[in-house]
Order: structure tokens, then sequence, then C-alpha cells
């Protein structure tokens, strides 16, 4: 894998910094072109932090301190690093984000479009309704369907206000087509906190379990996301938030025609670190650190 291509996928952090420690400790030995970063990046919300006293700190004198750090360490060969939150992160540190990327630590690709060399980004953040409160993050997927046991993205709460009209209305199988148009995505890679539904990355641990004499649907992913890649076929897609889908169906990648789909989220209490290189992506690898 050449050096100047290698690029690396993290998600579901959740604050923990042995986690960020042992990724910075692979970007210093292996230099990266680009680090990936896809969603849920900050500690649980609401819950009192060691490092920090809010996910606001976390981003600041935490996170942003380290990167700094890192910038300064590796000079020239400091990648670029392209995040987003994800549904267990507050929407309000956007501020924080975009405040990292103003210092050129990060790139904070959600609703957005970057390029990396020959390649067009992009990112989203959006997940179909599930049964957690914080709505920040959550759309309707292709209806106004709400799975058994999830809570409606018109109900639950938010820390940033959103538009009525969006709430009841937008879904991501419309601000997938808004963000993207009729742009080819030949050469596409597409950071997004969801998995795609009905695939082994985003098995979740529901086998068995019932909501009013419902059976759940194990598969959790998003339809629309699905569809968007069967019918676009960008490049890579890479996705994260089904923390036990590997561990369940021992697969962390799969493919939908052409396109190669790989997940970092992990349900133990290492960093899953998906390392690839755009142009040999069969080669790719997840290594638990």
């Amino acid at each position: 894998m050449a050096e100047t291509r290698l690029c690396f996928f993290a998600s579901d952090l959740h604050g923990r910094m042995e986690r960020y420690e042992a990724l910075f400790r692979a970007i210093e030995a292996k230099r990266p072109r680009a680090v990936f970063l896809g969603g849920d990046l900050l500690p649980a919300f609401g819950l009192a932090l060691s490092e920090a006293g809010s996910s606001a700190d976390f981003l600041h004198d935490v996170l942003g301190a380290r990167l700094q750090a890192l910038r300064q360490h590796l000079g020239a060969e400091y990648p670029r690093i392209f995040a987003l939150l994800g549904n267990d992160d507050p929407r309000r540190e956007e501020a924080g984000m975009l405040a990292l990327e103003a210092s050129e630590l990060l790139l904070y690709l959600h609703g957005r479009t970057a390029t990396l060399d020959d390649l067009t980004l992009y990112g989203y953040s959006c997940i179909p309704p599930t049964p957690f409160a914080l709505k920040d993050w959550e759309r309707y997927d292709v209806s106004r369907y709400v799975p058994p046991g999830s809570v409606s993205p018109e109900e639950g709460w938010r820390t940033t206000p959103e538009e009525p009209y969006l709430v009841r209305h937008a879904t991501i199988q419309d601000d997938l087509e808004r963000l993207v148009g009729e742009a080819s995505l030949e050469h596409a890679i597409f950071l997004l906190h969801a998995p795609p539904h009905d695939t082994a990355l985003d098995h979740a641990a529901l086998e068995g379990k019932v909501v009013d004499h419902v059976p759940l649907d194990v598969h959790v992913g998003s339809i629309a996301i699905r569809r968007f890649i069967e019918a676009r076929q960008p490049l890579l897609t890479l996705h994260g938030h089904v923390h036990e889908s590997a561990r369940i169906t021992g697969q962390w990648r799969e493919r939908l025609g052409r396109t190669w789909m790989f997940s970092a989220a992990h349900d133990g209490p290492e960093l899953a670190l998906v390392s690839f290189d755009p142009e040999r992506l069969e080669t790719a690898r997840r290594e638990l650190l």
C-alpha cells in the first residue's frame, strides 16, 4: 500500500481517550494521507468527563489540543482529517467542529463536499429513527415510517432548534439527492454515520426481541442509503453507528455492485481502525488497537 495513498477510517470513539491515543499512535507510525472520522466522537452526552467538563470542553481542550500537538510533531506530514458528528453527539457542538476547521486541524464534512487528490468526498451524519431521545441527527428515512420501539424525530428533544417543516417532512433520501445532484460518483467517497439497510454492517443485537408483540428488525440501517448506493454506485462508503454488527456477522465490509462499504463500528474497548488505499480497496484491513 503506497504510503502517499494510505487512508485511515475510525468511528464511534465516544470520547474515549485510549481510542484516540491509539489512533494518534497509528498516525505517527504510518503517516496516512487522510483520516476519516465517522461520528459519535464526543463523550457520552450529559455525563461528567474525566478530561473536561462538557463536550465543548472536550472538543477544544482535549481533542483540539491533541490535534495541535500532533500537527506540530508531524509538520508537513500531518494528514487531512475529515470528520462528522454522530447521533450521540449534540448538534450544538457543530460550532466547536467548525472552530477546529478554522484552525486547519480538520474539515467538518456533514452536508458538504471536499476533494482529496482526484477523489470527491461527501459527508452526512443523519440516521433513521431510533429508540433514543436525542434527535439532533435523526431524520425519517424514505417515508414517515417509525420502526416499532423507536421514537419519531418529531418527538424526543434537540440541542439546537430545527424548522418544524423539516422535522416533519425531511428524509435521508431527499437529503442525499440534494447533496449530490447529478454528479458522477465514480471517484467519490461517502462518509456516513448510518450503515445501509439489510447488510452485514447494520445488524443490531435485536434477535428475538419484540415490542407490543411485533418482532424487531435486526437490520437498523438506512433504506435510503442502501438504495442510493445501489443506484449511484460511488467508489466507497464509510459507516459506523451499529457497534455490534461486525461481532455478530463476522464482517466489517461488504459490496453492493462496484461500491465497497466499510464499517469501523466496534463494541469492544479497542479502537477499530480501517486502513485502505482508494486505488486498491480490496486490500483494506481492519485492526483492533
